[in-house]
């Protein structure tokens, strides 16, 4: 009989499978807010804002060490283009086809793990990738009589650039795990505002609709839950190695799946199964090696 985890480790776990929870269910009230005429650049933006303004009146010193490690930018960076991104996705797209594009996140971490903190490279883990990468291409292939290209559809790229950036950003966490948690905290939330804000200015995104005491109040509620998830996700992320971070958060999928395919806002065709379990066997073959 195995001992039992230790205690670090079991929260460790539950941190990042409340987080799960929390993005699993977090494309609903994206949507809620794009209908109140919020664009999900705009409203990841806003709600990040709102977190960064509540982690600066709790842990004020966090921006002095911010400033003094430069390496946390890559943080800001890496934690900015997955929420956009992915807020962005789950918004407009099949949040079913999104969401496990995003979860080819075991692919890249083992891609990033290797080059950043210097794990070896073994069969298992390439075994592990082009299982990934078939069930990508499985997602993505075309219907019967269509062109190879046809299957591919530009929201696609928004779970992909969500998923390189999320597995990026929980190496980041774990190489700065000397950082404190509102360092890293701060970072990942100033990421979510200014990369979104950035792209609002590139991309021409029309303004904010009038202010409301719906959107709005939503808006913030969505922030609070957004600060106690990340501060959840950098906790056990900082505690666990890459493929066992990318197995637990695995069960977003199960969350996003089961309500967007419950409300009608995501659908579970044999194309998008069969590539689905690929990936995801690509991730178990990760916890088994763990």
């Amino acid at each position: 009989m195995s001992p039992a985890a230790p205690p670090s480790s079991a929260l460790a776990v539950g941190g990042l499978l409340f987080n799960a929870m929390v993005w699993g269910l977090s494309w609903w009230p994206m949507r809620e807010l794009h209908a109140a005429g919020l664009h999900p650049l705009w409203a990841t933006a806003f709600v990040f804002l709102l977190a960064v303004g509540l982690i600066s009146l709790r842990q004020p010193g966090a921006w002095k060490e911010f400033g003094a490690h430069p390496r946390l930018w890559i943080i800001v960076a890496a934690a900015g283009t997955t929420n956009a991104a992915f807020n962005w996705g789950v918004t407009e797209g099949d949040v079913v086809r999104v969401v496990l594009l995003f979860y080819l996140m075991p692919l890249w971490a083992v891609l990033l793990a290797r080059w950043l903190l210097h794990e070896p490279l073994t069969r298992a883990a390439l075994l592990r990738s082009g299982l990934a990468m078939a069930g990508a291409a499985v997602v993505m292939w075309p219907p019967p009589g269509q062109s190879l290209g046809a299957g591919f559809q530009p929201i696609d790229l928004l779970g992909l650039l969500g998923g390189f950036s999320f597995a990026l950003n929980n190496i980041m966490l774990r190489r700065e795990t000397a950082r404190s948690d509102g360092a890293r905290g701060l970072a990942m939330f100033l990421g979510g505002c200014l990369v979104s804000l950035a792209l609002v200015g590139v991309l021409g995104v029309p303004g904010l609709p009038p202010a409301a005491p719906g959107w709005m109040g939503l808006a913030l509620a969505l922030a609070l839950c957004f600060l106690m998830s990340n501060l959840a996700l950098q906790y056990g992320a900082s505690r666990l190695p890459a493929g066992v971070t990318a197995v637990v958060m695995l069960t977003e999928v199960l969350w996003a799946s089961g309500s967007a395919v419950a409300t009608g806002a995501g659908t579970l065709s044999p194309a998008l199964l069969l590539g689905g379990g690929l990936i995801l066997a690509a991730a178990l073959l990760a916890a088994l090696q763990r």
